[in-house]
């Protein structure tokens, strides 16, 4: 563990082996790793999906992608079969499938996502309809690993990374936040990402494998490959088949399970396409949930000046 006598986590993972304590202008010395939790990462800021907004268009995908699609094509079939009237009542109950838990799922408040700011240098967080922020350099975090039983599992190791951040105007406020969900991730992987934020923050927007700054995205998009492939897997199998069939040379090249993995993509196709779009529209409304100071800071020609600077009456 790392010894920083004066760091806010040095009492509190004291006792904890595998854990580190970290600071902006220390490197942890891991190798850049994006999580699959970064839904988008533009020039001025980088926004890490929070809560359960990672469910968002869940239902519409499942209600409207699978019941959906099918009362669809049964309401074709009855057209098909000279019977107007009762395909156009199959074909309106296919609708609502869809736009009931799709106006839903829009219209209710999706929780906003953790955003680092790189033109003032800040990370936000709302919760509770309170903002919550901290200056990003001197920023209080760390990474610790611990694990979990479950009554029908065996133990688990999960590892997480933690800012502390304070409430705008109450700094004796304080909440510790996760920078992405901890389940199922190494200490080394937190590592990894905090370095891949460090990275984002000093030399962004875009970076070399070693984090210094590239005029070319092609390095940072490529780890962000994780998120961009949600919802693309039967592109993912068909090119896998491709490259089985070139290897082999058309002989013998097509597995039962490349098969079956392909058709169980194309079956889910539907639904996920649904869930992507359901989860993009909401994303775009909850953007106007942001108070007016954080908004117009996102902004390319918005305010430089930070929120503790604001607290503290500076211009």
């Amino acid at each position: 563990m790392t010894v920083a006598t004066n760091h806010p986590f040095a009492q509190r993972l004291a006792q904890v082996p595998d854990s580190r304590l970290l600071q902006a202008e220390q490197p942890s010395g891991a190798p850049l790793i994006c999580m699959p939790e970064v839904e988008e990462q533009t020039e001025h800021y980088l926004a890490i999906e929070h809560g359960d907004s990672a469910d968002r268009g869940m239902l519409t995908g499942a209600l409207g992608g699978v019941g959906g699609t099918f009362w669809a094509i049964f309401a074709f079939a009855l057209f098909l079969n000279h019977r107007p009237e009762p395909a156009l009542n199959t074909l309106l109950l296919a609708l609502a499938l869809f736009a009931i838990p799709f106006i839903w799922e829009v219209l209710r408040p999706m929780p906003l996502p953790i955003l680092l700011n790189r033109r003032t240098r800040e990370l936000y967080f709302e919760q509770d309809g309170e903002l919550y922020h901290t200056p990003w350099d001197g920023i209080a975090a760390a990474a610790y690993a611990y694990g979990t039983v479950g009554p029908y599992t065996a133990g688990m190791r999960h590892a997480a990374l933690e800012a502390l951040l304070h409430r705008y105007g109450h700094p004796e406020e304080q909440v510790l936040v996760n920078l992405g969900s901890p389940i199922g991730k190494s200490l080394e992987m937190q590592l990894g990402f905090w370095e891949y934020l460090r990275a984002y923050m000093d030399n962004g927007p875009w970076f070399d494998e070693n984090g210094h700054h590239s005029d070319s995205p092609q390095f940072s998009q490529s780890l962000q490959e994780v998120r961009n492939s949600k919802g693309q897997s039967v592109r993912l199998y068909w090119g896998l088949i491709k490259d089985e069939y070139r290897a082999n040379k058309g002989r013998n090249f097509l597995s039962y399970a490349d098969f079956m993995l392909l058709f169980g993509s194309m079956l889910l196709l539907p639904v996920r396409t649904l869930q992507n779009f359901t989860y993009r529209i909401a994303k775009r409304r909850s953007r106007s949930q942001w108070p007016r100071l954080i908004r117009e800071r996102l902004r390319a020609d918005g305010p430089t000046s930070r929120l503790v600077d604001l607290e503290q009456g500076q211009p």
